[in-house]
């Protein structure tokens, strides 16, 4: 029998330093599936992944960055609620993403546009006040962005009753049921926000 100690017979090994396994990227699909479950921090991953690219899409179409920052988030609770409308046989979880994305910033596009028109068209036709042509003046000068400026240094009464006449397209009559305040005041007030609207945006009347 050998004399050899036990410790002897073990051959003598080198440790190596084993390299941590590489993390794998997530993937967008199957992040988008959890979050379809309601799987919160699976949105938080997806967030993380998308939200960039998807301000980066709506800036080049929107230009104006608070306008892009706001239409993006959107998005984002857009795809939050309909995640389980994604079908992966039709397209990428990325790709549907800024499918909405896209949709999301043409339709604000639109609506800017639906709006400026419809002050045009109200100032065009109205014998009724004469000062609408500062609004029509206005729109043709300035961007989007200060008029919503000056519309939020209005009262809230002048706000929400130019809000629905110019852009909601109702009457004076309309407005003064709508808000459950009497003609006079209603017709009032908005020559007074317009007033105030003309001295905001630097308009000079001809």
């Amino acid at each position: 029998m050998s004399d050899m100690r036990p410790e002897q017979e073990l051959p003598t090994q080198r440790l190596v330093a084993v390299p941590p396994p590489q993390q794998r990227p997530p993937d967008a699909n199957e992040l988008l599936t959890r979050v379809a479950r309601g799987d919160e921090r699976a949105f938080a991953e997806l967030y993380d992944l998308v939200s960039a690219r998807v301000y980066g899409l709506i800036r080049r179409v929107l230009r104006d960055p608070a306008q892009s920052e706001e239409v993006a988030q959107e998005v984002m609770v857009e795809v939050w609620r309909n995640a389980g409308r994604f079908d992966a046989t039709r397209g990428s979880a990325t790709a549907w993403v800024f499918t909405i994305a896209h949709r999301r910033a043409v339709d604000r596009v639109r609506t800017e546009q639906a709006g400026v028109e419809r002050v045009r068209r109200v100032a065009a036709v109205s014998a009724e006040t004469p000062y609408d042509d500062v609004v029509e003046t206005a729109t043709a000068r300035i961007e989007q962005q200060q008029v919503r400026r000056c519309l939020d240094g209005l009262t809230e009464l002048q706000r929400e009753a130019i809000t629905l006449a110019y852009y909601g397209g109702n009457s004076y009559r309309e407005v003064a049921d709508l808000l459950g305040t009497a003609l006079p005041t209603i017709k009032t007030r908005m020559r007074d926000g317009l007033i105030r609207m003309r001295d905001c945006l630097g308009v000079t009347l001809s």
